[in-house]
């Protein structure tokens, strides 16, 4: 006879994996709001801007700002972190493995 299955612990695991990656994220957000002194612009200022970058359709600015952005991390001195809190981000049409800088 199989091993019944523990649902509400697995929902609980997933659960609490999902606080933790969006922990993460919002972490990871404001290192990069500072890396990149943005943190010296108003709330509305960068708020304004992410929106307009958010609303922008335009393939070739997007591509331009992508580049721009890998020229930021590959310009900064890398530190150290572990592999398990290595996050791989990649621009559209690009390899994870070429775009996976430290934030």
């Amino acid at each position: 006879m199989r091993k019944q299955r523990d649902f509400d612990a697995e929902l609980h695991a997933l659960e609490e994996k999902a606080r933790e990656l969006k922990t993460r994220k919002v972490q990871q957000l404001g290192e990069l709001v500072i890396a990149t002194g943005a943190d010296q612009l108003s709330t509305d200022e960068l708020a304004g801007a992410l929106v307009a970058i958010a609303e922008t359709k335009d393939a070739a600015k997007r591509e331009a700002w992508a580049k721009r952005g890998v020229m930021f991390f590959e310009s900064r001195p890398r530190r150290a972190v572990p592999a398990s809190q290595r996050t791989l981000r990649s621009a559209p049409g690009r390899s994870t493995a070429a775009n996976a800088p430290d934030i």
